[in-house]
């Protein structure tokens, strides 16, 4: 039998929580009524977002906002704690494929303004050090550094430069003069191979010469060396082999969550716990054994939901691919209040979902991946991506989210878009998100009702989309 399931508010949390209580839901150490992250933590933002009220769906929303007190335990538990930046799926695969060693963005508080809404100060440290919001919002970093209180200070600060965003690079560097040194490994810009040249296939469906694949395989092994500095011990080829194993049953959750949540007639997954789900393969939210669980609990709800036909919005919700993360997470259940469901994703990390390589040498896996990075590579073959993956999801609209002040999307939303309609003939729209974007709700509803309403009109009209080849 079908259920029309309904997202519920965070007022109404309490009361749920209570009743899965007396229903016999057993929580883990992190667990509890998401209020404490509002009264102990300050994370008010979460008082204006709206909810899936699963059992699995609250274990995955405490997993994710208990991150900083579990990234201090470990600290006390005697774990070293590695910073990675930049690369966002691949130094920490090789960090926790050591026993005693945990990995974790400082990239991540780019979101503390948007949940915190703007009241811990980050951004005004930043400005303080003459990082303005002409930069993008990872500017927030900086004054987690210098705040501290968000996470431990790391034992060791890996970043990756060469082709990433300026405004990263130039960010990162301030860290570094600021007093956390930072270990530098290079990344080059993914070019095509020239007909002299070898092709190494890497995941997504893009090529690489040898020679860059080389390259990045001797600066993982830079970066390897710099990790077992701090583990006090080497690491053993069988042990990274397994802990690529490991991060490929997290990458198989994770397509197996967005398969089931994109291709589904009725949406089983609204959009904020999904892109939750997705950051988690970035460094496993600080915990790999944890993000095992979380994601599995996640796939068996997700699969009952879609098995008894039930689910959020109605199956005539609009279905958009959402392209880059979005800065104020509310604006992603505005989509759907406006009637609209996510229906495939590409949040800049698309390489860390994808599968890696397992029967070739275990750093050269890595440095496959690490050459996929969508940031790292052409417009265009970010764009291909993107038009492949709506088209197989069964998108009928692409969504670009701007970052604001990023340098790395200045012009590459609108490159997108316009390639996107080309090859898709379907509506695009491009919005800018700040981090608490609530003065700009009237205009952002008005921008989302348009392409929701063009969709509408075409469905109609019954407007024959070309069907897209390339």
């Amino acid at each position: 039998m079908t259920e029309t399931l309904r997202q519920i508010s965070f007022g109404e949390w309490d009361a749920h929580h209570a009743t899965l209580k007396a229903r016999g839901m057993n929580e883990e150490a992190y667990g509890g009524p998401l209020r404490r992250h509002v009264d102990a933590g300050g994370d008010r933002r979460l008082t204006k977002l709206r909810y899936d009220g699963s059992q699995a769906s609250l274990r995955l929303w405490n997993f994710l906002l208990s991150e900083e007190e579990r990234l201090f335990e470990a600290e006390s538990n005697g774990r070293k704690i590695i910073g990675a930046m930049k690369d966002l799926g691949t130094i920490p695969v090789m960090a926790y494929s050591f026993p005693g060693v945990t990995a974790f963005y400082p990239d991540g508080a780019w979101w503390i303004p948007c949940v915190m809404e703007l009241e811990a100060g980050l951004l005004r440290v930043a400005d303080s050090l003459g990082v303005d919001d002409s930069f993008c919002p990872v500017r927030a970093m900086l004054g987690a550094f210098l705040c501290a209180g968000h996470f431990p200070t790391p034992d060791l600060l890996v970043c990756s430069v060469g082709a990433t965003c300026d405004d990263f690079s130039a960010i990162a560097q301030r860290v570094d003069n600021l007093g956390h040194p930072v270990f530098w490994w290079e990344i080059p810009h993914r070019r095509s191979p020239e007909k002299n040249e070898e092709p190494v296939p890497l995941p997504g469906g893009t090529t690489a010469p040898r020679a860059q694949v080389d390259f990045v395989v001797d600066e993982l092994a830079r970066v390897r060396e710099a990790l077992e500095e701090v583990a006090g011990r080497e690491l053993g080829e069988n042990e990274l082999v397994q802990g690529i194993k490991v991060a490929n049953e997290v990458r198989r959750l994770l397509r197996e969550l967005r398969l089931l949540t994109f291709t589904a007639e009725v949406c089983p997954l609204p959009s904020l716990e999904l892109l939750i789900a997705e950051m988690t393969a970035i460094h496993f939210c600080s915990d790999r054994e944890e993000t095992l669980a979380v994601l599995a609990d996640l796939v068996r709800e997700v699969r009952t939901r879609v098995d008894s036909g039930s689910g959020f919005f109605g199956a005539d919700a609009v279905r958009v691919f959402w392209v880059n993360p979005v800065a104020d997470l509310r604006v992603m259940n505005l989509l759907e209040e406006r009637g609209g469901r996510i229906c495939g994703t590409e949040y800049l990390f698309s390489h860390a979902i994808d599968r890696i390589p397992e029967k070739i040498p275990p750093v050269e896996a890595l440095a496959r991946v690490a050459l996929a990075d969508p940031m790292v590579g052409s417009i265009a073959d970010r764009a291909d991506r993107i038009c492949r993956d709506a088209w197989a999801f069964g998108a009928e609209a692409v969504l670009v989210s701007r970052i604001p002040g990023a340098s790395h999307c200045a012009l590459e939303g609108r490159l997108i878009g316009d390639i996107a309609k080309e090859r898709l003939g379907m509506p695009v729209v491009e919005i800018e998100v700040p981090p608490v974007s609530d003065p700009m709700r009237a205009s952002l509803s008005a921008r989302l009702d348009a392409l929701i309403e063009t969709v509408r009109e075409r469905r109609a009209a019954r407007h024959p989309t070309e069907r897209w080849t390339g």
